[in-house]
């Protein structure tokens, strides 16, 4: 007859084994499913960019206003209602994206929010906010369709701190250039009372009128790409479809040599 605690020690590792296969097939799916979002991803990439350029308008629908696909837009900024999303890194350096509406008709209000490009964060303390480009007359905007503006992972999004979200209303007196870590676009409309256009448009080339002419910094224009390496994924994938037979195979073992330890007779 098996002792006690040796029946417990086999149920125990019978139980620990079998929530492994589990789990590790569980990853293996979860992996395969990544890698299929990074291929449809890559594919709407390829279509978005591979359409014709858009140029918007207050009448443009929105069911045109593909991500990625290539757009322009004329219209005058409002540089009163500018922000900066903080913690935008470029190539190491920290900095932030400067974020404006472009009106593209006053009467209607009708705007679409432009991301214009990085500006890097002073090294120095205290550190004052960056001197923004401010051109003005009517602008000539070129770039990239997004379906918003591309969020970082708060930590402090938990708590109530007032200094990393936006203003109830823009623009605000005691924060005239406010710096946040994500817009959302609908809370942003509500704050600014313009009525923007449901996309997103990242500024890939320098505007008609010199952005840095009035002594402002030059706004750079390179935007971080998804990662596509789904290869990477179905690999991680296929380690751990790999790790479950050998669990599988381990609690077999463990359960034949528990059966037998069943079966065999006493020893007086």
């Amino acid at each position: 007859m098996a002792r006690p605690h040796t029946t417990f020690h086999t149920l125990t590792a019978l139980v620990l084994l079998g929530a492994l296969v589990f789990v590790f097939a569980s990853l293996g799916n979860w992996q395969l499913s990544r890698a299929a979002q990074r291929d449809a991803i890559r594919l709407a990439i390829d279509a978005g960019r591979g359409s014709a350029p858009l140029a918007l308008g207050v009448d443009t629908p929105a069911v045109e206003m593909v991500p990625w696909r290539p757009a322009t837009a004329h219209g005058h900024w409002r540089h009163d209602l500018t922000v900066l999303l903080e913690n935008r890194n470029y190539q190491g350096r920290p900095g932030y994206w400067v974020a404006t509406p472009l009106v593209l008709d006053e009467s209607s209000s009708t705007a679409v929010l432009v991301l214009r490009g990085w500006l890097p964060r002073q090294a120095s303390f205290p550190q004052s906010p960056p001197t923004v480009p401010a051109p003005a007359g009517e602008q000539a905007i070129s770039g990239e369709l997004l379906d918003r503006v591309p969020r970082l992972f708060e930590l402090w999004s938990w708590s109530d701190n007032s200094a990393t979200q936006l203003p109830k209303k823009l623009p605000d007196p005691e924060r005239p250039l406010p710096s946040l870590q994500n817009l959302d676009l609908a809370a942003y409309s509500a704050a600014t009372g313009l009525k923007f256009k449901p996309a997103v448009l990242a500024q890939t080339s320098a505007a008609a009128s010199p952005e840095s002419a009035d002594g402002g910094a030059q706004l750079l224009h390179e935007w971080p790409e998804p990662s596509l390496d789904s290869d990477k994924n179905r690999g991680y994938a296929l380690q751990w479809f790999g790790f479950a037979p050998i669990a599988a195979i381990a609690w077999l073992v463990i359960a034949w040599r528990a059966l037998r330890r069943r079966k065999s007779p006493p020893i007086l």
